[in-house]
């Protein structure tokens, strides 16, 4: 009998489990996904597999499950970005960059999943597909825009998932749904074919269960060219620097507990941690938010190329915050592209080599779905948990959120790093993790 009969056939058993989960008529499974290429998907199971059998590989995601985001081009599927609005739209024509390299990298595809409409969103509600439930509390919010994403990876139906963050939205479901979300540097991985919700602060990445995974997923999206896997940073290397004041307005008891046990537990381990702040750069963020939001005013150009001529038929909760930046005058958006480039600058002055910020990646845990029918709620909500995680978005640093270890629903330890820093900052994070969830490192 051939060797590759006898091979354990192991990506494809998983996929078939993967599928299985998928269709499970658990309701919040179904709403996950908004399609599923199951057939291709078993071919380049069934490929990865040979590749296993012969002892070749095409690199860390050979075989590995990974879903894809709604808003990413998947040739001959339609990109809907979550809306109604765009499902009348022609299929694409090839993939996206990104899953361009993931293909390339022997990664199986296995659907697009659900997100927020047009990603303008943090909470992961969704009234034309459907909202998913939190996957750790089906009556809660899963966290947004990558809705989808996380609860394919906690609920099994993919190993790692490929988001988008705008203002958080990688981060904030892995916050509010226990996962790991890795946000990085604008420009080290490309948008081409992906819709785009704000040219200047979009970036690509991944939510999985562990950050050697998302290392892994970076990797291959950025296309570094790295030989060895990813090291967690040696202890003394590398220092932590509370980011107090504003961003710890407002924590919910239970976050702050589990921050502050957090920081006992890295110092009990000798990283050197000391207090500081970033209000002052919080100020100059202020002064750009006090004349519009990039994503308002960039979104509309987006929609304009896409031949919306019209708001009738999005989501009123998205249509509102839309329109606030139909009004922003061209001379005021050249003002705040100059303003965020200081402030990038600015903030980049502030902290040294191998200092990273910590704090909590939102003040809240995963609202209740029910409490997010009214309006002003829903609005409150957004505007929290999107709060924290914006900053490194509106500053260009790299930033993961992992999960600490606590009872009932998920909290998110967030970590900024210095812009381009990007690998460094997923070694510390890899550090950090093992300290926090020894059993579950890699």
């Amino acid at each position: 009998m051939a060797k590759s009969d006898t091979q354990p056939l192991y990506a494809a058993r998983r996929l078939e489990a993967a599928l299985a989960r998928i269709g499970s008529p658990e309701e919040r499974r179904e709403k996950a996904f908004t399609d599923v290429f199951a057939e291709s998907a078993r071919r380049e199971a069934d490929a990865a597999d040979r590749r296993s059998a012969s002892g070749a590989t095409l690199g860390p995601l050979d075989g590995r499950i990974v879903s894809i985001k709604g808003l990413f081009d998947i040739a001959g599927s339609v990109t809907s970005s979550g809306s109604a609005v765009l499902r009348g739209q022609s299929p694409a024509v090839k993939d996206a960059a990104v899953v361009a390299r993931l293909r390339a990298a022997g990664a199986i595809i296995i659907g697009k999943t659900q997100m927020t409409e047009f990603a303008f969103s943090a909470l992961g509600t969704n009234p034309h597909d459907g909202t998913p439930g939190n996957p750790r509390d089906a009556s809660r919010a899963p966290g947004g825009s990558s809705s989808g994403a996380v609860v394919s990876v906690i609920d099994n139906m993919a190993e790692i998932a490929i988001g988008s963050d705008t203002g958080g939205s990688i981060r904030i479901p892995a916050a509010l749904s226990g996962a790991v979300g890795f946000r990085p540097t604008s420009g080290r991985v490309s948008t081409a074919g992906a819709f785009s919700l704000s040219s200047s602060l979009d970036t690509i990445g991944p939510i999985a269960l562990r950050v050697v995974d998302c290392a892994a997923a970076d990797m291959v999206l950025s296309g570094e060219q790295i030989r060895s896997g990813l090291r967690p940073a040696s202890v003394g290397t590398f220092s932590l620097t509370i980011a107090r004041g504003r961003l710890f307005e407002r924590c919910e008891p239970e976050i702050a507990a589990a921050f502050d046990n957090a920081i006992q537990r890295l110092r009990s381990h000798g990283v050197p941690i000391a207090d500081g702040s970033i209000d002052r750069t919080l100020d100059e963020v202020a002064q750009i938010d006090k004349i519009g939001t990039f994503t308002s005013i960039e979104v509309c150009a987006t929609l304009r190329n896409l031949g919306l001529a019209s708001l009738e038929g999005v989501d009123p909760k998205t249509r509102v915050r839309i329109e606030a930046g139909e009004g922003v005058l061209a001379v005021d958006y050249v003002r705040m592209t100059r303003l965020r480039q200081a402030a990038i600058k600015s903030f980049e002055r502030s902290f040294a080599e191998n200092e990273v910020f910590i704090l909590p990646t939102t003040p809240i845990r995963a609202p209740l779905l029910s409490a997010l029918e009214d309006d002003a709620a829903f609005h409150e909500f957004n505007g929290l948990v999107l709060r924290n995680p914006r900053i490194a978005n509106i500053l260009n640093c790299p930033s993961i959120s992992l999960p600490l270890p606590i009872d009932g629903l998920p909290v998110g330890l967030m970590l900024i790093g210095r812009r381009n820093a990007d690998r460094r900052l997923l070694e510390i994070a890899c550090s950090v993790e093992a300290m926090l969830r020894p059993s579950e490192t890699a």
